[in-house]
This record gives structure tokens, C-alpha cells and sequence, in this order.
């Protein structure tokens, strides 16, 4: 008797179904990258919980032990944590500073109350009073976005600017021109940079934002014939799946879609053969060599508005509350 295949989240079903075996890129590097770009974009969210090892190694095909080293290697990046008796799950990028952030503020309330009882006045008093409180002095924080490409992550640093005060700088630079915060109080990068980011700067706070495809990229997308010859490029071997994921989740009327990496010993004539051409952030260059009636566009991304309410802003009024760093207090 056949035994039946086990059935998993709709999102994980997403990635583990565009997992190619034939790819030039290894299962699992497909695997550890579809997942942590996964978490990364919000595919897979916070608090999603992922298929046990064994169950997750028979429907992709490969090993337990692969899996385990794969899981092992993304909560070691704090990207997904073990919970005893219950499984696997994505961790909250920043979960552990959020915890840590409301009991600060829960020891300062029961301060207050304290000092309010000496002074005489009741909860009711002391809750009017705050909400009649004027904020200090806002002053300015100064960003850092770190990323991959330097024009795509200008790109979102120029999404990001609209919901910053007047006050706030953001600057941009590479991972891999990045050493230190430079004197930035705050670092914002991809969550797949974040381990990197903290380990070059690790007193300097750092947040990371989701990325998620952008309006005209979806647009893009859903705009392609049911009947074209589209081929996706992606930059990374890691990003491969994730970016296979997203053009079937925005273009499922596309039936013949093929992944190129850059890399692959048919490259070129996969993409001369394409009529449409997909490509990650990091290779426009492709645009050089297309011919007459191919069409391209870019497969990109934009901060998601959710992640900058709940993620990013709150990072940065806590920036903003801490006392003036010594370098502008002297100025």
C-alpha cells in the first residue's frame, strides 16, 4: 500500500514544490536557501512551524542529516529555534531585544507607580498625567543600511526615507564595503545579513526589515502571457528557489518557466533562448546581451510596510529615547 504524502503548510508546500533536483545547485543549498530567504521575505512568517527533519528529508529526497545540518545552521543564525515537545519554528527576527524591551518598560511602570504612592497619587493619576506628557526633545538618528547590490539598496533606503522624521539620516553602503557603523546609531540590512552585521558591529544596535517583491515586479509578473518562454536568473545558487517561489506565486498562469544560476555551463543559451528574462537583483548586465524581442525586467524588492511599522520604527524611537551619544553631545 502506497503511504500517503505527508501534507505541509501551504507557504512550506510553496518552496519545498520548487525545489529542483535537476538544478545545478545542490538540494540543499536549495533547501537552507529557500528557507532563509523565505523567512527573510515573510514567506515564511514568524511563528510558522516547520516540518519535522524526517518528514521534510523524505519529500525533498536527500538525507536527514542534511536536513538537520540545514536547521542546525539557521538557528545558529537565529533564523528558526527549537521548542521542546512542539517542533520547529521561524523565530522573530527580533524577538528576544522585544521581550527584553517590554520588561525594561514594565520595571520603569512599576517605578512609577512606587514613586506615584509616595507622592499621593493614585494609577488613574499617574495615567492621566502620562498621556498629558510631552515627548523630549526628538533628535535626529542616524541609519545605516546595509545590502548586497548598492543600487537596490538604495532603492529601499528611498522607501524607507517617507516614513522617517525630518530629523533622520539614512545612508547606504555594501556588505562588502561595510566595517563598522561609522557612526550611525542604527544598522538596517536584509535579515540574511543580519548575523554579518552584528558580528562587524556588534555595539552598535542593528534590525532587520522584510523584503518583499516589489509593486511593479508583481505587476510585471501578473502582465506575462500564459504561453511564455520565461526564464528566471538568479544572482545567488541560495536564492534560486525563493525566487522561483515568488514568479509561481505572482505568475501561476505560466507554465513554462526554467531557473538559470549564474554560472551554469548553458547560461547563455538558456537566456538566448528565453522570450522572457527574469533576473535578481545584481545582474542587469544581462540587458547588454538580449536580442530584438526579448523582453527583461527585474525581479525586485521593496521594504515591507508591515516590518517598517513593527520592526523598524519601534527600533528607532528606542534609538531615539537612549541618552545623546558623546560625539553629538559635543558638538
Amino acid at each position: 500500500m502506497r503511504e500517503k504524502q505527508a501534507e505541509f503548510d501551504p507557504a512550506v508546500e510553496r518552496i519545498v514544490a520548487a525545489i529542483d533536483p535537476k538544478s545545478s545547485v545542490s538540494v540543499s543549498t536549495q533547501l537552507r536557501g529557500a528557507l532563509e530567504f523565505g523567512i527573510a521575505s515573510g514567506e515564511l512568517p514568524t511563528g510558522q512551524k516547520l516540518p519535522s527533519v524526517r518528514m521534510l528529508a523524505k519529500r525533498v529526497g536527500i538525507s536527514p542529516v542534511t536536513v538537520s545540518h540545514v536547521y542546525a545552521s539557521l538557528q545558529s543564525a537565529g533564523h528558526i529555534e527549537g521548542r521542546a515537545g512542539s517542533g520547529t519554528f521561524v523565530r522573530g527576527a527580533s524577538g528576544d531585544d522585544q521581550r527584553r524591551k517590554l520588561g525594561a518598560i514594565d520595571d520603569m511602570i512599576g517605578n512609577l507607580l512606587a514613586a506615584g504612592r509616595e507622592a499621593g497619587l493614585s494609577p488613574a493619576d499617574l495615567s492621566l498625567r502620562v498621556a498629558m506628557a510631552q515627548p523630549a526633545v526628538s533628535r535626529g538618528i542616524r541609519i545605516l543600511m546595509v545590502g548586497n547590490f548598492h543600487d537596490a539598496t538604495e532603492s529601499y533606503a528611498n522607501d524607507l526615507r517617507p516614513h522617517l522624521s525630518s530629523t533622520d539620516t539614512i545612508d547606504v553602503v555594501t556588505l562588502e564595503q561595510f566595517d563598522t557603523a561609522g557612526g550611525h546609531d542604527l544598522i538596517i540590512g536584509p535579515r540574511t545579513l543580519l548575523p554579518q552585521i552584528r558580528e562587524r558591529a556588534p555595539d552598535v544596535d542593528a534590525v532587520a526589515v522584510t523584503l518583499i517583491p516589489n509593486e511593479a515586479t508583481r505587476v510585471a509578473l501578473a502582465g506575462l502571457t500564459p504561453d511564455a518562454k520565461v526564464v528566471g536568473y538568479s544572482y545567488f545558487p541560495g536564492f534560486v528557489t525563493i525566487m522561483k517561489t515568488g514568479i509561481q506565486r505572482f505568475a501561476p498562469h505560466v507554465s513554462n518557466l526554467s531557473m538559470v544560476v549564474r554560472g551554469d555551463a548553458d547560461e547563455a543559451q538558456r537566456i538566448a533562448e528565453a522570450e522572457v528574462v527574469i533576473y535578481a537583483s545584481g545582474a542587469g548586465y544581462l540587458n547588454r546581451d538580449l536580442a530584438d524581442g526579448q523582453a527583461a525586467f527585474e525581479y525586485r524588492h521593496t521594504p515591507d510596510v508591515q516590518s517598517i511599522r513593527s520592526d523598524l520604527l519601534p527600533a528607532i524611537e528606542a534609538c531615539r529615547r537612549k541618552p545623546k551619544p558623546a560625539r553629538d553631545a559635543a558638538e
